[in-house]
């Protein structure tokens, strides 16, 4: 099955085009261009150099949330049009699992984290046995002094991953000493891994049509928060 995947969750962009397993092509774009100026030229030139059209695209996945309001939005609306234009299943995936599964470790324990503001963190964790994941938490927005509580001792190292890495190290690395910061290369969202998780969605199937696809933000956004508090202050 050939997957078209978008990660568009934060600063960074990229596109994915995996086959049965196989990683074809990933186009990154880490310049600050917005996502809707790149994201779907990105897209047309990968599938042109994989020698792929969009016809023969079988599903598409994207990077749902949590993350940048604004950059899921963009991902998500991609992909739903992309999905109602040749009527094929979609992917919604969570982009802390994505990160997850991206990082590439056989064996041990992955903490995905994700810079929420507010002085919390997007945050999830996985083990990882003999390169299979068994989720240990949901996807959440928590602060960092609680996700120390939370979580507790475990096992061997914790394999940090997301743009909250090193801030969450530097933070807690003194109380929880066996935590691993990841390589540059490897600590950012990549559409390589969406298309990893899509593809286990696929085979369980797991997957949506273009309209029921959402995103997930975990939270209010800013803007909706405001509306709250004045709502609130009026009652």
């Amino acid at each position: 099955m050939l997957i078209l995947a978008f990660e568009t969750s934060a600063k960074a962009g990229s596109v994915a085009l995996m086959e049965n397993g196989i990683l074809l092509g990933e186009s990154y774009q880490n310049t600050g261009l917005t996502h809707s100026q790149t994201l779907l030229s990105m897209a047309q030139q990968l599938l042109t150099n994989c020698g792929r059209t969009p016809q023969q695209v079988e599903a598409v996945a994207v990077a749902a949330g949590p993350g940048s309001f604004t950059g899921v939005r963009i991902g998500v609306a991609a992909a739903k049009g992309f999905a109602f234009g040749l009527e094929i299943p979609c992917c919604g995936v969570s982009t802390l699992e994505a990160m997850a599964e991206n990082l590439g470790i056989f064996n041990g324990w992955v903490m995905p984290v994700m810079d929420a503001r507010r002085s919390q963190v997007y945050n999830a964790m996985f083990r990882y046995q003999r390169g299979e994941a068994t989720r240990i938490r949901e996807d959440r927005a928590i602060a960092l002094e609680e996700l120390l509580e939370d979580l507790g001792p475990v096992d061997g190292p914790v394999y940090l991953v997301g743009d909250g890495s090193k801030l969450t190290h530097e933070t807690l690395r003194e109380r929880w000493p066996n935590l691993v910061l990841p390589p540059e290369h490897k600590m950012h969202q990549r559409a390589a891994g969406v298309a990893l998780v899509a593809e286990k969605m696929l085979l369980r199937g797991e997957v949506c049509d273009a309209a029921a696809l959402e995103p997930n933000y975990l939270r209010l956004s800013q803007a909706e928060r405001e509306r709250n508090e004045k709502l609130s202050k009026t009652e």
